[in-house]
């Protein structure tokens, strides 16, 4: 009886001192915030104050260590105007997330041998079939196209609908009918010749499924992939008419104000229509890892999450996720998410079992690499942390006032340079400002992403345009007022 005693309390210390481990590093990583870009001599910030900075009101984090959801966390609200306060119940839409469930469910179908991957989609599509054409050259679109976007196939995305209004169907939406406000889905060019990122491709996959099993494609997807992972608060239906109004996350514009009817509805159900959150995330996160490694089969078995997680032709994109190799060899699969009124980004390591979910109901995604550098930086996560440190110099206001007009970009888009304080923006059509930093007096960066921006001028002296550097690509703008 003593000495299971002293076990007992040996536990009791042990967990505790986790505990206290685990609270350290939320406050750690609570308070580490730092963005691609930093400032040379710059302090990391507090997620507070960058919700605060990019007007967000609601986040979520999820992180994952050996393979356990080791803390989930919401942040302030879910609904601004409520005050209805983020919790780790608290759903999103997840966006393009979607797409890496939708994998799972079209590969169980495949393991359970009710489709081939590699034959020709119309194979199975019976409620409708895609029309080739000469852009195809003769060649067929099979599943595995549609997963990784190696289809060759058009729409990018979708920008769903305001609650009230009539919804299409599947066949109306990939034939760009109405009340569908998308084109329809056709030939690009030849299927398997590069990655062309079609959330088109993905929903004539929803209707393989629906096609295939004759099950509402939410029923299939609740039933075979959803409940199997313990994802028991999610839901593809749309609108989720199957959960609580105030788990739902309402979504915001980047200026901080709330959608018209709290959030758009998306039939596209494969490709934009997921309502979850980070803990739910991370259960499919761990799940993917432990089957890749032959240590769980909830849904998938070892040869089935390995073939999720291969590119398949071409190098990055798997079916369902895209799949990161850094230079010390780290592989992560992943998958962004990008809903009018919602982003997200969720990272899960090949190797160790580590991986992190952040979800925000806003426009502006800026938050979610700041948030994973610093998880990745306090957990040490390898491959994760992308952020450079640069030097600035100072511009007088009358060198910074040369700068001012627009530049054009292209028919009918120009970017405009404008002066605010002792600063200079710029700003895309439909997009946010941008805070441009003198590097020198004439090369200027956004803290937002890794891009260059450089004022050129003419014989004169006269600026006329801007080099603008991304990717490894150049692009030149003319000045034209």
């Amino acid at each position: 009886m003593k000495q299971l005693l002293v076990l007992l309390v040996l536990l009791l210390i042990q967990l505790t001192t986790y505990a206290q481990t685990d609270k350290e590093k939320i406050l750690l990583v609570e308070k580490s915030l730092v963005g691609t870009i930093q400032l040379e001599g710059e302090t990391p910030w507090t997620i507070a104050e960058r919700m605060t900075h990019y007007k967000i009101p609601g986040l979520s984090i999820a992180v994952i260590q050996n393979h356990r959801l080791i803390w989930a966390k919401g942040y302030g609200y879910a609904n601004d105007s409520l005050k209805t306060p983020v919790t780790t119940q608290t759903l999103f839409q997840a966006a393009s997330v979607s797409k890496s469930l939708n994998g799972v469910g079209v590969l169980k179908l495949a393991q359970d041998k009710k489709l081939d991957l590699y034959k020709d989609i119309n194979t199975y599509l019976t409620s409708w079939q895609f029309p080739y054409d000469s852009l195809a050259k003769g060649k067929k679109i099979n599943t595995a196209n549609l997963l990784s976007h190696t289809a060759g196939l058009t729409v990018h995305g979708f920008e769903g609908y305001t609650p009230g209004t009539p919804l299409p169907t599947i066949v109306q939406i990939l034939d760009g009918v109405k009340p569908a406000n998308s084109a329809p889905v056709r030939s690009m060019f030849e299927p398997g010749l590069r990655l062309e990122y079609s959330g088109g491709g993905i929903t004539i996959s929803q209707l393989i499924v629906m096609d295939v099993t004759h099950m509402p494609y939410a029923d299939y997807m609740k039933k075979a992939v959803l409940q199997p992972l313990g994802m028991t608060g999610s839901t593809f239906s749309q609108p989720p008419a199957d959960v609580k109004p105030a788990l739902l996350a309402t979504g915001h514009s980047g200026d901080g104000k709330p959608m018209e009817g709290n959030y758009h509805i998306h039939p596209e159900e494969a490709a934009a229509g997921l309502w979850t959150n980070p803990t739910d995330l991370a259960k499919f996160i761990i799940e993917t890892q432990l089957a890749y490694e032959g240590k769980s089969s909830k849904v998938l078995n070892q040869a089935s999450a390995q073939l999720e997680l291969t590119p398949y032709q071409n190098k990055q994109g798997a079916l369902g996720v895209f799949i990161d190799i850094y230079p010390d060899s780290t592989t992560y699969f992943g998958h962004g998410g990008a809903n009018i009124g919602f982003r997200c980004q969720y990272f899960g390591s090949l190797k160790d079992g580590n991986g992190i979910v952040v979800m925000v109901n806003s426009d502006n995604g800026n938050i979610l690499q700041e948030v994973i550098n610093s998880v990745a930086k306090v957990y040490g996560f390898k491959g994760l942390y992308h952020s450079t440190v640069k030097k600035t110099v100072a511009v007088t206001d009358t060198v910074l006032q040369t700068y001012v007009g627009d530049y054009q970009l292209g028919p009918n888009m120009a970017l405009s340079v404008y002066k605010e304080g002792k600063s200079i923006y710029a700003q895309a059509p439909g997009e946010p400002a941008l805070e441009l930093i003198p590097e020198t007096q004439t090369k200027f960066f956004p803290r937002e992403f890794p891009a260059l921006i450089e004022f050129k001028k003419d014989d004169t002296g006269k600026v006329n345009a801007i080099i603008i550097s991304h990717n490894g690509q150049q692009q030149e703008a003319k000045k034209i007022r």
